[in-house]
């Protein structure tokens, strides 16, 4: 199966972009080689780039915020257990606690490293990080790997708070929808959404060997889905046949 998840707002689209960076900046730093090394520096400019946007730390204190007083209304549900939800509680309080500690904008601090700032300047251009480029650079992917990482674990270091919370946030909406069977009718389906609900992520399930890819449309009235079948040429045809497969709205 081949999950695809589609924001309802930009919020939410940041969100999905951070944590899919941060997974795969997790994976290169976790390498030895000093070209996974040099992907990895190219994944935290783009962190950096986004990270650095005004909003969004505020964004994500707010959202954490409102979780913990969603969790903390159900104190005293006796369907709900008191031990589970306090480490859930405890969960959200550090989080919020790390990240509202962070002083200006998340990984500003880097902006102040020549060697950096010089190398993300010259990696958006084709081939501008080689040596007669950049002699410092070349030097340091010639440092040990044990060497590489400790610095890439000082450079990430920062982001550690962002990273976390962002991770418990869309965890916590992933699991506030339960998965439906449904069927695209001749390869499309087309659903209103019930009033009243602010859903923010839809989540779909296709099984892989159908050679299908969906796209997806939606705001907060209506989802539209239309099933796409590549063809060897690379172009997406809309396929005519029924296609089954799982959804999921998080609110």
């Amino acid at each position: 199966m081949i999950l695809y998840e589609y924001p309802f707002n930009e919020r939410i689209r940041t969100y999905l972009r951070l944590q899919q960076l941060f997974n795969r900046l997790g994976q290169l730093m976790g390498r030895t080689d000093a070209l996974d090394h040099h992907f990895a520096l190219t994944t935290l400019f783009e962190i950096i780039e986004v990270a650095t946007r005004s909003e969004l730390k505020s964004d994500v204190l707010k959202d954490l915020e409102r979780q913990r007083q969603l969790y903390n209304s159900y104190r005293g549900n006796p369907a709900i257990s008191e031990k589970a939800l306090s480490g859930v509680m405890d969960q959200l309080d550090e989080h919020f606690d790390a990240l509202n500690q962070v002083t200006g904008k998340i990984g500003q601090s880097l902006n102040d490293n020549d060697f950096l700032m010089a190398l993300r300047s010259r990696a958006v251009i084709p081939g501008g990080t080689c040596e007669f480029d950049l002699p410092a650079y070349h030097a340091w992917q010639h440092h040990s790997a044990t060497s590489r990482a400790h610095d890439l674990s000082q450079w990430v270091e920062p982001f550690g708070p962002l990273a976390l919370s962002v991770k418990l946030l869309l965890q916590m909406l992933r699991e506030s929808g339960s998965s439906q069977k449904v069927m695209a009718t001749a390869g499309q389906l087309q659903q209103n959404l019930p009033q009243g609900r602010n859903f923010q992520l839809l989540r779909l399930k296709i099984d892989d060997s159908l050679g299908i890819t969906p796209e997806i449309s939606c705001n907060r009235l209506l989802v539209v889905i239309r099933m796409m079948r590549q063809h060897s040429d690379g172009k997406l045809v809309a396929s005519t046949e029924d296609v089954p497969f799982e959804m999921t709205l998080c609110a």
